[in-house]
C-alpha cells in the first residue's frame, strides 16, 4: 500500500454535481489489474481511470478505465475529466494546446487550446442494427415504430444502438427500467428540441456497462452519435447536447468540427474538480 495521488471530479458541466463524476487515481503505474477494478467497484462510480508513464513515444500518459465491474477501451467523460486531473496536478503535455492520451483504442487527442476543452471522436463504424434487435428494442421501450426516425449501430470501442426519435419530449418521456445491460447492450436514444431551446438535442443511454439505470453523461456515446451524423452529412452546424436531464443532472456536451480539417470532430465538454487528495492503495 502506498499513498497516491487523488482526484474526483465532475465532468460534462458547468454546475458541480450536475455532470458525470469520475474518480482518478494520478499515480496508477505498479497496480494490477485486480487492485484497480477492485477500487473502481469500491467508488461505485460510472467509471474510476488510473493515469500511467505512456508505452508509446508520442503519448503524454496512459489512462485505464474501470467500470465497477469490467475495464473500457475507451469512454469519453473519463478521457476529459483524466486530461483535467493530469494537468491540475502538473501534467505538461508534450504540445502546446494538445494532450495526447493513450488509451485502448490508441491514441485520443484533447483540444486544450479554447475555453472548453474537447477530444477528437475516434473512428467509429456504423451499421443497420439487425431488424430482430431494433424489434426487440423497440418492443422492450414500448416505442411506437413511427416515431423512430433512424437507427444506427455504432462502435468507436463501446458498442451503441442508438435509436433517433422523432422528438426531445418521446426521448424523455422512455422509462429505463424497461431495457437493462447485459440484455440489452447500448441501448441509447436521441431526439431534436424545438429551435431556440438552448440545446439541440437530448441523448439518453439507457443500458449502461457501468450497470447503473441510465447513464449521466455519456461522452463517448456523442462522439459515436457525432461520427454517425458527420459520415452522413448531418453534421452541418455545431451543436449543444443535453443529457442526464430525466435524472436530474445538467450534463452538457458540445459538438464541433474542425474549421482546418473537415474529417476531424470534436467533443468538448466543461470539468469540474470537487476533491483532490491522496488514497491509499
Amino acid at each position: 500500500m502506498e499513498m497516491r495521488r487523488f482526484i474526483q471530479c465532475d465532468v460534462f458541466t458547468s454546475t458541480p454535481t450536475k455532470g458525470n463524476g469520475l474518480a482518478v487515481v494520478v499515480d496508477g503505474d505498479d497496480l494490477s489489474d485486480s487492485q484497480m477494478q477492485n477500487f473502481a467497484a469500491w467508488t461505485n462510480l460510472a467509471e474510476t481511470t488510473f493515469l500511467q508513464k505512456p508505452t508509446v513515444l508520442d503519448a503524454d500518459y496512459k489512462v485505464r478505465i474501470f467500470t465497477p465491474g469490467r475495464e473500457m477501451p475507451f469512454a469519453g467523460h473519463p478521457t476529459l475529466g483524466s486530461c483535467a486531473a493530469w494537468l491540475m496536478t502538473g501534467g505538461v503535455p508534450s504540445r502546446v494546446g494538445i494532450v495526447r492520451q493513450e488509451c485502448g483504442v490508441g491514441i485520443v487527442e484533447i483540444d486544450t487550446g479554447s475555453s472548453i476543452p474537447a477530444f477528437v471522436a475516434p473512428p467509429t463504424t456504423v451499421d443497420p442494427i439487425p431488424g430482430e434487435e431494433l424489434q426487440r428494442i423497440s418492443y422492450a421501450l414500448e416505442l411506437d415504430p413511427a416515431k423512430v426516425v433512424r437507427s444506427a449501430k455504432l462502435n468507436n470501442g463501446p458498442i451503441w444502438h442508438v435509436l433517433e426519435l422523432e422528438s426531445a419530449s418521446d426521448v424523455l418521456s422512455i422509462d429505463s427500467s424497461k431495457v437493462s445491460w447485459p440484455e440489452f447492450v447500448g441501448v441509447s436514444v436521441i431526439g431534436r428540441y424545438p429551435a431556440g431551446s438552448g440545446s439541440d438535442f437530448e441523448v439518453r443511454s439507457l443500458s449502461p456497462s457501468s450497470g447503473m439505470s441510465e447513464d449521466p453523461i455519456t461522452g463517448s456515446l456523442n462522439a459515436a452519435i457525432a461520427r454517425w451524423m458527420h459520415q452522413e452529412n448531418r453534421l452541418t452546424t455545431d451543436l449543444t447536447i443535453s443529457q442526464g436531464t430525466k435524472i436530474g443532472r445538467e450534463g452538457r456536451v458540445y459538438i464541433r468540427t474542425s474549421p482546418t480539417d473537415q474529417g476531424r470532430v470534436l467533443i468538448g465538454g466543461e470539468t469540474q474538480i470537487l476533491i483532490q487528495g491522496t488514497v491509499s492503495l
